[in-house]
């Protein structure tokens, strides 16, 4: 059983899959990507790709089309070997071990449920491919059909399922082995938006109650913050920034993570000196107090703030305050809050998100107005030599 999940006893009698510890209860490193790099020729799909997956984390890794997300999953199941660098699984060099000998299974977009089985089958298929005994059927399916909530469906085929429901059978079926880790590749994609909104509290629950790694692949933001504990941003093949779903996006760490995670505003300025805990940064020709974050005074810098972190006013802002001229392009009402497009004095797009309750007078298009904020509230960045993305396509 060393380096599996396993079944035990709770203190309410109930039986629930565990991660095991290690000898201090400390939860261990289940996945290890060390320094690896992955070619197709002359490209280079994962650049010095180096992190480690802990045992029971849902870790999600999250990028644009052709980042090299995909690969990295591809080569911890075992369908591409790394160029260079080594994967380990539970300690153990897998780089060069086919598939079906690593500990780890696998769930597509596409669920590959044999259409002439009902429920029940298809979750004992593999258990009985692998000549477990009845008795140990019987007790595993039973257990993985009641976490998947599909225990009065057992007699069903998949065409008599919906969508969400046949990707529950598919969950159930890769999590009946026990392995050390489940690996999901865009398992959501082909659901519509409610479904798919469903299913990410669904994977999370049910990730909670088996405790088995979830290694998870996606571009949707949305599902990546939902679900995760903690999460990879990848660009261009490389890992730009690890960490929990907060520190993402309230601690980007560069340009091209503040705008992939949610919305932001990106505005060109200086890092001008001190001011007790914070920056000041020129804008312009406006002086603002930011957070600091450890970039050099003299530097040029982007300063990211968060769309729902703004408001806006009519007058110059108070002195605690941050905030930088506009001109009022388009407002948008969006249910919760109300989108308002501005564009600042040299042309660069902003946004704010204004809710309700808001004493802010009726507003036009042409309007001039003060976009503010907390000084807490804004960030400072390296400044990146690609440009600005536009906040109106941040989102992606």
């Amino acid at each position: 059983m060393e380096g599996e999940a396993y079944v035990r006893d709770t203190e309410q009698g109930e039986r629930s899959l565990l991660p095991e510890l290690d000898s201090e209860g400390a939860i261990d490193a289940v996945i290890s990507i060390d320094h690896v790099t992955k070619r197709f020729g002359e490209f280079v799909a994962v650049d010095d790709a180096n992190f480690h997956i802990s045992r029971g984390e849902f870790f999600s890794m999250l990028g644009p089309s052709g980042c090299g997300k995909t690969t990295t999953l591809r080569m911890i199941a075992g369908f591409e070997q790394p160029s260079s660098g080594e994967i380990r699984l539970d300690g153990k060099d897998v780089s060069r071990v086919p598939p079906y000998k690593r500990h780890v299974n696998t769930v597509f977009q596409q669920y590959a449920l044999f259409p002439h089985m009902n429920v029940w089958d298809n979750v004992a298929f593999g258990l009985r491919a692998t000549k477990v005994s009845k008795p140990e059927i019987v007790r595993r399916v039973t257990e993985l059909l009641a976490v998947v909530h599909l225990a009065d469906f057992a007699t069903r085929r998949p065409g008599q399922l919906s969508g969400g429901q046949q990707q529950r059978v598919a969950l159930a079926r890769a999590l009946v082995n026990y392995p050390s880790a489940l690996l999901l590749d865009e398992p959501l994609g082909a659901l519509d938006l409610k479904l798919r909104q469903a299913m990410q509290l669904e994977l999370k629950r049910i990730q909670r109650e088996v405790g088995i790694t979830f290694v998870f692949v996606t571009h949707d933001q949305e599902e990546a913050l939902t679900m995760s504990d903690r999460i990879a941003v990848m660009n261009e093949g490389r890992v730009v920034q690890i960490g929990t779903p907060q520190e993402i996006y309230e601690e980007p760490t560069s340009e091209f993570v503040a705008g992939f995670i949610g919305m932001a505003n990106l505005l060109a300025a200086r890092c001008e000196g001190s001011d007790g805990e914070f920056r000041i940064a020129r804008i312009g020709d406006q002086a603002v107090k930011v957070a600091s974050n450890g970039l050099a005074i003299g530097d040029e810098v982007t300063l990211m703030v968060r769309p729902e972190r703004a408001h806006l006013r009519t007058s110059a802002p108070p002195m605690d305050l941050a905030g930088v001229s506009a001109e009022v392009v388009d407002l948008v009402f969006q249910g919760p809050i109300v989108r308002f497009d501005l564009r600042s004095p040299d042309g660069t797009p902003l946004v704010a998100h204004v809710g309700p309750g808001s004493d802010l007078p009726l507003l036009r298009p042409g309007d001039q107005v003060w976009m503010c904020w907390e000084p807490s509230a804004g960030r400072l960045l390296p400044r990146s030599t690609q440009g600005f993305p536009r906040p109106d396509v941040l989102e992606y």
